[in-house]
C-alpha cells in the first residue's frame, strides 16, 4: 500500500521573524513535512534558506519547495545547493521546481531567451537529474554545456526531483523527466487525469513515475475565499468555481483528500488561507488530517 503524508506550509506572508521557531512547532506536533513557497516580492523567506534554517534546528521534519523556479536558474548551481543540503539532512529534502512563478511581476527575475522557457525547464531539469545521479558529467546542450564536473558526494539515497504544473506540456514534462509531481487547484477528477496522463508519458519514455509520488497542494479558507485567492483558483483552473477547489472547513478538507486519495494521489500539503494562530492551526491539522496518514 503506497504511504499517505499529508504536510503544511506556512501562511502567504509569514517572513523571518514569524518564520523563526515555526519548524520546531512543526516537528513537535508530528506533521511529516514543512513547504516552502517562492514568493518573491513579499515578506515570505526565500525557500532554500528556509530550508536551511528550518533543517538546521528539526531533526525529523521533511522540507520541501512547493514550488520553486528552475528556468532562469543555472542547474549546476541549483544541483549543488541540493546535494549540500541532503548531505546535511540524509532523507530530508524535497525540491519541487515548477516552469514560472505564480505573479507575473516576479518572471523577469528568471530571465530565459524569449519563448524559450519550456526549452529551458527542459534542458535544466535533464542537467539537473544528471548531476545528483552521476559522479562526473558532461553535458552538451542548447542552453548549458558542461565538461566533466562532479559537484561533490552524492546521497546515499536518489534525491527525488518533483514538479509543478497543470498544462498538457507540463505533464508530459512530469512523465519524462520529472521523479513525482504536486499539483494544486484541481478537482480530485483532473487529479486522477493528470496522474495518468504523467504514467502514460513516463511509460513511453521507458521509464516509471513511481505510484505515491503524486501530490497535491491546497489552501484551506476557514473564514471564507478571499477575492485574491478566488481569482487565484479561477485563474489557475478555468471553468471552476473556487467552492470547487478551495475547502473553507477542516471536514471539507478532509473529504477533497480522501477524494483525491482514490484518484491516486498520496501526498498532499495544506496551507492556511487566513491570518491567525499557526500552533491553533497545527492542533487543527493534526487531529483532523494527520488520521488520514497510514
Amino acid at each position: 500500500m503506497d504511504k499517505i503524508r499529508v504536510g503544511v506550509a506556512p501562511g502567504l506572508g509569514t517572513g523571518p521573524e514569524e518564520f523563526s521557531g515555526l519548524a520546531e512547532l512543526t516537528e513537535a506536533a508530528g506533521v511529516d513535512s514543512l513547504w516552502l513557497s517562492e514568493v518573491l516580492y513579499s515578506p515570505d523567506v526565500d525557500p532554500l534558506i528556509g530550508m536551511t534554517h528550518a533543517l538546521a534546528r528539526t531533526d525529523r521534519l521533511k522540507l520541501g519547495t512547493g514550488v520553486a523556479i528552475l528556468p532562469g536558474r543555472n542547474p549546476v548551481l541549483v544541483a549543488k545547493q541540493l546535494v549540500t543540503l541532503a548531505g546535511l539532512a540524509p532523507k530530508r529534502v524535497l525540491p519541487v521546481f515548477g516552469l514560472m512563478p505564480a505573479q507575473p511581476a516576479e518572471r523577469a527575475l528568471f530571465p530565459v531567451p524569449d519563448g524559450r522557457r519550456a526549452a529551458v525547464f527542459d534542458e535544466s531539469l535533464a542537467l539537473l537529474r544528471l548531476l545528483l545521479e552521476q559522479d562526473n558529467v558532461s553535458f552538451d546542450g542548447e542552453f548549458f554545456q558542461v565538461d566533466s564536473v562532479t559537484i561533490g558526494p552524492r546521497p546515499a539515497k536518489r534525491l527525488d526531483v518533483w514538479v509543478g504544473g497543470a498544462a498538457p506540456a507540463a505533464l508530459r514534462r512530469a512523465g519524462r523527466l520529472s521523479d513525482g509531481w504536486l499539483g494544486s487547484f484541481h478537482t480530485p477528477e483532473q487529479s486522477r487525469a493528470a496522474r495518468l496522463a504523467i504514467q502514460e508519458a513516463a511509460a513511453e519514455a521507458d521509464r516509471e513515475v513511481e505510484s505515491d509520488h503524486f501530490g497535491l497542494s491546497m489552501v484551506l479558507a476557514l473564514h471564507g475565499i478571499p477575492e485574491g485567492l478566488r481569482k487565484v483558483a479561477e485563474r489557475r483552473n478555468p471553468g471552476r468555481p473556487a467552492t470547487e477547489l478551495v475547502p473553507t472547513s477542516w471536514a471539507e478538507a478532509r473529504r477533497m483528500i480522501e477524494q483525491h486519495i482514490e484518484a491516486g494521489l498520496t501526498k498532499f500539503v495544506v496551507r492556511p488561507g487566513y491570518s491567525g494562530d499557526y500552533r491553533q492551526f497545527l492542533d487543527d491539522f493534526v487531529r483532523e488530517l494527520v488520521p488520514l496518514q497510514n
